[in-house]
């Protein structure tokens, strides 16, 4: 098939690639970042725009015959989204739908949306937190997820455009730039690698659920595949503390964190542990990866690219 990944230089999108590659998929991606530590740099058509640039995303539907699209991209995060709505409305929410009608208007045979599990239920006092839970985000990067799903759903509706979304927890894994302010795993390993100060907001008793980046991808691949839209959790259906993971990592990479603990923040949610059953059901998916072989697998990445990849190189 041919396929349009959106955001595939970031760590979720080249694991992905190389995926749809090994699988004998005809790949474009588009990103506003050079292609960096995928493994098969030269097998796809990458153009280097932002996802925004309806004209050059019009080029690529009309010369590619795109049968499914994978939209990655996010312009902002969780904890800088409230800062500026109105940016995170206007170059996230608004292209996307534009999008959608692209997808429409070249009879695209499925969207995949990377959407968050992290920040589209809000509160909650449930142990896990499965699809019907009630959707109240507190940061504006949950609502525009949010906002984003229900218009998928509309052109689902409207024009029968097939699609799966996929409420992703916490993913982390190899190729997971620590230098950036998301991604807990890979920012507290590399911050210890380095004796550097990793600072908690709260006491360190927020729980999350962290599932690995092979996992998600696995869950990406099989959406390609099933001919039913839906919407579906995709975690390890597992909480830790924020101080249980340190603990973790401190003994796996035998050093102490430098640990500074600041008051928390009003977009912080206390727990949020995913069920994720009708992922099971409808995908056929479950996480197979325990969080001890991922970190390992984490710890083996930063210690053969650190130096090369972040001290040495920007990206």
């Amino acid at each position: 098939m041919n396929i349009l990944v959106l955001g595939g230089s970031g760590f979720l999108g080249g694991h992905l690639i190389d995926e749809l590659i090994s699988e004998g998929h005809s790949v474009t991606s588009i990103d506003v970042a050079k292609e960096r530590y995928r493994n098969t740099p030269s097998a796809i058509h990458f153009i280097e725009a932002d996802f925004g640039n309806r004209g050059e995303l019009t080029s690529i539907f009309e010369e590619k015959e795109i049968d499914v699209v994978i939209h990655l991209v996010s312009t902002t995060l969780p904890g800088t989204s409230n800062i500026d709505p109105l940016f995170d409305i206007t170059t996230n929410l608004i292209e996307s739908v534009a999008l959608l009608d692209l997808c429409v208007r070249f009879n695209v045979k499925k969207f995949i949306y990377f959407s968050s599990g992290g920040t589209v239920y809000g509160e909650s006092n449930e142990p896990l937190i499965s699809e019907e839970h009630p959707t109240f985000p507190i940061c504006s990067y949950g609502i525009v997820k949010l906002a984003f799903e229900k218009y998928i759903q509309m052109y689902w509706r409207l024009h029968g455009l097939n699609y799966s979304i996929l409420r992703i927890s916490n993913p982390y894994g190899p190729r997971q730039d620590p230098r950036k302010m998301q991604g807990a795993i890979g920012v507290f390993m590399h911050k210890m690698l380095t004796n550097d100060k990793i600072v908690i907001w709260g006491d360190g008793s927020v729980i999350r659920d962290y599932v690995y980046v092979g996992d998600v991808v696995k869950a990406a691949l099989l959406a390609i595949k099933s001919e039913q839209s839906s919407l579906v959790n995709i975690g390890s259906g597992v909480g830790i503390s924020l101080r249980e993971l340190l603990k973790k990592l401190e003994s796996l990479l035998g050093v102490s964190a430098n640990i500074e603990y600041r008051p928390g923040r009003k977009f912080d949610i206390d727990r949020m542990v995913l069920d994720c059953s009708r992922a099971q059901s409808l995908l056929g998916w479950t996480a197979t990866t325990k969080l001890e072989h991922g970190l390992e697998s984490m710890r083996l990445w930063l210690a053969e690219f650190s130096k090369i990849k972040f001290e040495n190189k920007e990206n």
